[in-house]
C-alpha cells in the first residue's frame, strides 16, 4: 500500500476523518459519557440540544449524545466481529477453491453462489428470528454474510498469482503450500481484501441498523443506533433533531467506510 498516495487521495482522507472521529467517540466513552445512558431524566423528555443536553434527550429522558457515544461501541464491535468472521472463512474457501481447482473449486464456488442467490439481509433476518435476537447472533449472521465476497475475491487472486513465475520458482525450492499461500500468494492480494473489507464494515453497520430497527439485532437496554431510529420515528414531528441526529451518525460511519475503501481502490488501481 502506497500510503503517500493514500494521504493524498480526498476520499481516503474524509472517510479516515469520519472513522477516526467516530473511533475517538467509542474510545472516550469507554471511559466517559456526559450521562449514564441509560439515565433518565422524565422531566426533560424529549428535550431540544441545549447546554445540558448537547444533543437533545429521547422519550425517556436520556441523553441522546451519551447515547450515540455507547453506540459507537456496538457499531465498531459488529463491524469488526462481522468483517473478521467474512474474512477468515471467505479467504480460506477462496484460497483453498483457487489454489486446489478442479472439484474443489467447482463444488466451494457453487456454495458460494447458492449463497449468493440468496440476499444476505433476509439470510440475516433468518437467522436471528431462528436462534434468537441478540448481539452474538447478529455478529454470527453478518459474518456469513460477508463470507461470499471475501471468498471470491481470494479464489479470484490465487488463480492469477499461483501460475506466476515467483510462485512456480518457490515450488521448484521446495516451498510447502501453506508457505505458498501465506506468503507468497496473501501479500498481493491484501489491496483487494482491505477494500473488500472497508466496504463490508460499512454494509456490517448498515445491516445491523437495519435489524435493530426492526427489533432483531442488538437488544435493549444496549445502545443500538438502528434501534435508537426506530425509537425516534414516532416523535419526528415534534422532536426532529432526534431523528436527524441519530441518521447523520448512522451516515457518517457509513459514508466514512466506503469513501475509505473508495480511496484504497483508486490508489490500488493506480499502482496497477
Amino acid at each position: 500500500m502506497n500510503w503517500k498516495r493514500l494521504i493524498r487521495n480526498k476520499p481516503s482522507v474524509i472517510g479516515g476523518s469520519l472513522i477516526l472521529l467516530l473511533l475517538g467517540l467509542m474510545v472516550t466513552s469507554l471511559i466517559y459519557t456526559p450521562y449514564g445512558p441509560n439515565e433518565m431524566n422524565t422531566a426533560m423528555r424529549l428535550a431540544p440540544p441545549q447546554a445540558d443536553y448537547w444533543w437533545g434527550t429521547d422519550n425517556f429522558g436520556r441523553d441522546i449524545f451519551s447515547r450515540i457515544m455507547e453506540g459507537t461501541q456496538t457499531a465498531f464491535l459488529i463491524g469488526f466481529s462481522s468483517v473478521a468472521i467474512g474474512l477468515f472463512f471467505g479467504l480460506l474457501i477462496g484460497a483453498l477453491a483457487g489454489y486446489a481447482g478442479g472439484w474443489t473449486d467447482e463444488i466451494l464456488m457453487r456454495v458460494i453462489d447458492a449463497k449468493l442467490a440468496f440476499p444476505g439481509i433476509l439470510l440475516a433476518i433468518m437467522l436471528v428470528s431462528v436462534f434468537g435476537p441478540g448481539l452474538g447472533n447478529t455478529i454470527v449472521a453478518l459474518g456469513l454474510m460477508s463470507i461470499p465476497a471475501f471468498a471470491r475475491i481470494a479464489r479470484s487472486g490465487f488463480i492469477q498469482y499461483k501460475e506466476f513465475a515467483f510462485v512456480q520458482a518457490a515450488k521448484a525450492r521446495g516451498a510447502g503450500p501453506l508457505r505458498i499461500v501465506f506468503l507468497h500468494i496473501l501479500p498481493n492480494i491484501s489491496s483487494p481484501l482491505v477494500v473488500t473489507a472497508s466496504l463490508r464494515f460499512s454494509g456490517s453497520i448498515l445491516a445491523e441498523a437495519g435489524l435493530s430497527y426492526l427489533g432483531l439485532g442488538v437488544q435493549p437496554p444496549d445502545p443500538s443506533w438502528g434501534r435508537m431510529l426506530s425509537e425516534a420515528q414516532p416523535f419526528i414531528a415534534n422532536a426532529p433533531w432526534y431523528v436527524l441526529i441519530t441518521g447523520a451518525v448512522i451516515t457518517a460511519m457509513v459514508l466514512g467506510f466506503n469513501l475509505l475503501g473508495d480511496g484504497i481502490r483508486d490508489v490500488y488501481d493506480k499502482k496497477g
